[in-house]
């Protein structure tokens, strides 16, 4: 894999000779793919996180608790969109509308 590719975001799984053929020379495909790992893994936990709320709020919360729920799982899906498409490094805009999320669902239930 070229090293422009990587800077793209192409990431792909590191190729592996049949014949016991080094991976020192492969050691930019493995950490885009860790990258890559890691960044899919937060982004999940995140959306988990959402819809672990969600599921609270149409349990809890009065009238308006299906469509706050929906309102809440479909910005943050859109919010953990926007971050990893910016890179994924900081979940600032997805951890602050989880937060907004958690802050709505909490004063709806009652």
């Amino acid at each position: 894999m070229a090293p422009h590719e990587i800077d793209r975001g192409f990431a792909t799984m590191a190729d592996h000779s049949a014949h016991g053929g080094s991976s020192a020379s492969n050691f930019a495909a493995h950490k885009a793919t860790y990258d890559a790992f890691i960044k899919g893994s937060v982004a999940l936990t995140i959306l988990c996180l959402y819809t672990l709320v969600a599921l609270v709020v149409f349990r809890f919360a009065g009238g308006w608790g299906v469509f706050l729920g929906f309102a809440g799982l479909i910005v943050g899906v859109i919010a953990v969109l926007v971050d990893l498409k910016t890179g994924g490094q900081k979940w600032f805009l997805s951890g602050g509308a989880l937060v907004v999320f958690g802050l709505l669902a909490a004063m709806s239930v009652g």
